[in-house]
């Protein structure tokens, strides 16, 4: 899954963002700790500004379960080829309930054998949504039977987002931070 090996567009530096624009871009300060991701997207402030509630609740504060989020964003980002995706959700998808083989079997989808039936209807709903922008009645039905109206549709946002995500990811060339190759947790302002 080898994508571009330098950014096209390069993380800020400490040393380029003004005081005052410091606290806005990385509240309490925490530019050390953010992730490649934020340091480039924060190259448009405007833009980044906006964006990072949409991503904090949907990564933070959603009514997804979180094993079930991180299914979701694993699959997304193993069908859009994002290797910064992929490995920056592999440590959260374990520290909420996954283990290494059900991870390495996402990458086949919802046809491999293992899966409970609704693993299998939340990676088929990745897959529909990627193929077609949206989820077909049979998938829909056996979702609405385990998810409520606030769950499906952050489901939704959830695919919607990290496609997204993949795409900036994918384009702008974004390279993977060292800890997060590592294994490490990220600890920045958002978690990409």
């Amino acid at each position: 899954m080898q994508r571009l090996t330098k950014p096209r567009i390069a993380p800020l530096d400490l040393a380029e963002i003004q005081e005052e624009t410091l606290g806005e871009l990385f509240p309490n300060r925490s530019f050390d700790n953010a992730l490649n991701i934020n340091k480039t997207l924060a190259r448009h402030p405007r833009l980044y500004k906006q964006w990072l509630p949409f991503a904090v609740y949907l990564l933070s504060e959603q009514s997804l379960p979180k094993r079930d989020r991180e299914i979701l964003i694993l699959r997304i980002g193993w069908l859009c080829q994002a290797p910064y995706e992929w490995q920056a959700h592999v440590h959260l998808a374990k520290a909420f309930g996954l283990n290494d083989e059900e991870i390495e079997r996402i990458k086949q989808g919802p046809q491999a054998s293992g899966w409970t039936e609704l693993d299998e209807l939340l990676l088929r709903a990745v897959d529909e949504l990627h193929g077609d922008a949206m989820i077909s009645d049979t998938t829909w039905e056996g979702l609405s039977k385990n998810y409520n109206t606030e769950q499906l549709i952050d489901l939704i946002f959830t695919v919607g987002q990290y496609n997204l995500v993949c795409m900036a990811l994918n384009s702008l060339g974004i390279q993977i931070d060292e800890r997060l190759s590592r294994g490490q947790p990220s600890r920045g302002s958002i978690r990409g």
